[in-house]
């Protein structure tokens, strides 16, 4: 990957990125506010890169067609053996910006800066981060191909999910392990790695029972199985029409069942990952804890998914969450933690 005459990177850069993140992501803000350096840099500028990636597979106004080629336009700048500039990617880019950027667009916008904060890192922890993100932009390459003529994702079976989730979000807890296991024991290493894959799981599936209306209204995309939502007799384009909320509501209730799946793997992970580099067991523990919390809401209220939008755990619950990593908890103290918030909101 050529980036072209640009400036060395500055500590500004990084200070950008740490900003950007905040913008985009509530639950990596949290992750990344609780970890400290170098580990809390190498994670920021790993989750832009994989952002940049992700707006552009969400893109409802880009033709299907177009993002992949722009996906394996933005696979070849992470190639370190292409000649593609940066320069050149822009300029393909750059046409399906939005005139009014939202943070997402942002980071699309800083695709340079990024990538010449990336390329700036030491060569273990840079090396580590490029193959999972590479797999995670072949990955969402793969599925606009797949759906090109439908004009959004619109995924048939639940193994298609979860083909999906692991480009999604396995890929980034590869990129995660990578970073957290350097230097860990031999044996801690590998039972991290055998569980990465149900955490990021666990996680995205529950972000996909979640957001059923705002993926199909904002981006066209409908990750909910067509086999299981068939079973319900409601058609992939109608996941979003009133007489179709019951048979959505049993569908979204059928992921959560299967997010909860993971929870044990889940926590196993968080009982083995080491606390050296600047890394800390609250930054991944918080968003376990959270995916609980919202694993009981959309329990107790699926329906609210399709009637207003969205499920989540409350602010005051996200708070107490929170308070409770102020003091060290150690790794009994997360499954405690767990059990009480998988029965009731934290705050109350």
């Amino acid at each position: 990957m050529t980036t072209g005459q640009h400036e060395l990177t500055t500590d500004a850069d990084l200070e950008w990125c740490f900003e950007a993140v905040h913008g985009v992501s509530r639950t990596f803000s949290i992750t990344i506010d609780r970890l400290e350096e170098p580990m809390a840099g190498h994670i920021c500028v790993g989750y832009l890169l994989c952002r940049i990636a992700d707006t552009i597979e969400d893109a409802g106004h880009i033709p299907a067609e177009t993002q992949t080629d722009l996906l394996d336009a933005y696979d070849r700048l992470l190639d370190p053996d292409d000649d593609l500039t940066v320069d050149r990617f822009m300029v393909d880019v750059e046409p399906w910006i939005p005139a009014e950027t939202d943070d997402d667009w942002e980071v699309v916008a800083e695709t340079p800066r990024v990538l010449r904060t990336f390329e700036s890192l030491e060569d273990e922890p840079r090396e580590i981060m490029r193959e999972p993100v590479r797999e995670l932009v072949g990955g969402m390459a793969m599925f606009t191909s797949r759906y090109a003529d439908e004009g959004g994702l619109r995924l048939q079976t639940v193994e298609e999910l979860e083909e999906y989730c692991w480009y999604a979000a396995g890929t980034v807890g590869t990129l995660i392990t990578g970073l957290v296991a350097r230097g860990a024991s031999k044996d801690r290493a590998e039972e991290m790695r055998s569980n990465a894959r149900s955490f990021a799981l666990l996680l995205q599936l529950v972000n996909i029972a979640k957001d059923v209306e705002t993926d199909y209204r904002e981006e066209n995309n409908v990750y909910l199985p067509a086999e299981w939502l068939e079973e319900e007799n409601v058609s992939v384009e109608d996941v979003t029409a009133k007489g179709n909320h019951n048979g959505v509501t049993n569908v979204i209730r059928r992921v959560t069942g299967r997010a909860e799946t993971y929870l044990d793997d889940a926590q196993r992970y968080l009982e083995v990952v080491p606390e050296h580099h600047g890394n800390k067991l609250s930054a991944w523990a918080i968003p376990y804890l959270l995916a609980v919390g919202t694993m009981r809401e959309l329990r107790e209220r699926p329906e609210d998914v399709v009637r207003e939008g969205d499920v989540k755990v409350s602010r005051a619950e996200v708070y107490e969450i929170l308070q409770s990593f102020e003091d060290d908890v150690s790794r009994t103290g997360v499954d405690a933690l767990r059990s009480e918030i998988a029965e009731k909101p934290l705050h109350k």
